[in-house]
């Protein structure tokens, strides 16, 4: 193990959530990706919670113990001098196993995942944060495929997280944030459509002036959860400047 620690020692960062709790931050890792016609090269970092009193050590001696298959980790995307550039796109995205990896047209999530990535490399400058305990707005895999059987029965998508006893949204950003704050001091401009995301960044004092609405990927077949999204959960059409014929027409009515 010695070999291997004096390897991967160097990219492993133990950062301080609270007093019993820590993040172990791995990378950066040098990841090609190609998705049709886009390539471009990031900068990929992974992270786990771990007791505050875990030496890297231990980390590594723990490691195929863990089970960690058995559970989801999430990544952060890193493009250009994250550190250091004066401005910075940043987009804090919740995974969605259906529309991210099969490419569902019942939400716009792929869509926005991808744009965003291309959105980065061409500021120049920029980090996806990919979260993934934020299945469903938070309630997992499993209990979102009953509320999509719900969809398919005239819910929305607010009333079917309800129906099965949910909140509409329980994701928390604090560790995405923690993270940011480790990866960059300066203010950066957030990629959303959601302002619970603004409010959690702002909060901490991490946003630019201005964010950056994403609109689009629109379907016959999420046409309705977008018009959910918006009259909702608040979503924001507009960020000053964008223009009335720019806005999604929406116009839905239920399935």
């Amino acid at each position: 193990m010695k070999k291997e620690l004096e390897i991967l020692s160097e990219k492993i960062h133990l950062i301080k959530r609270n007093e019993t709790e820590s993040l172990c931050l791995v990378g950066p890792v040098r990841l090609p990706v190609k998705q049709g016609d886009f390539e471009a090269t990031f900068q990929w970092y992974t992270w786990l919670p771990v007791e505050a009193s875990t030496t890297i050590e231990q980390v590594l001696e723990n490691i195929s113990q863990s089970n960690l298959a058995l559970g989801q980790q999430s990544s952060i995307l890193v493009y250009g001098n994250f550190a250091d550039e004066e401005e910075a796109l940043i987009r804090m995205h919740s995974i969605c196993h259906t529309g991210d990896i099969f490419g569902s047209q019942r939400c716009d999530c792929g869509y926005q995942l991808h744009q965003s990535m291309q959105m980065i490399v061409e500021h120049g400058c920029g980090a996806v944060f990919y979260l993934a305990d934020h299945e469903g707005r938070g309630i997992g895999l499993f209990s979102k495929t009953m509320a999509y059987l719900l969809q398919e029965n005239g819910y929305d998508t607010v009333e079917a997280n309800h129906a099965l006893g949910f909140a509409d949204d329980t994701r928390s950003y604090e560790d995405a944030i923690l993270l940011l704050e480790a990866l960059r001091q300066k203010p950066s401009t957030l990629i959303t459509n959601n302002p619970n995301k603004l409010a959690a960044l702002q909060k901490h004092g991490l946003l630019a002036d201005k964010h950056i609405p994403l609109w689009g990927g629109m379907t016959e077949t999420n046409r309705f959860y977008l018009q959910t999204k918006i009259e909702k959960a608040g979503h924001i059409l507009t960020n000053g400047g964008l223009e009335d014929d720019e806005r999604p027409v929406l116009h839905a009515t239920r399935p």
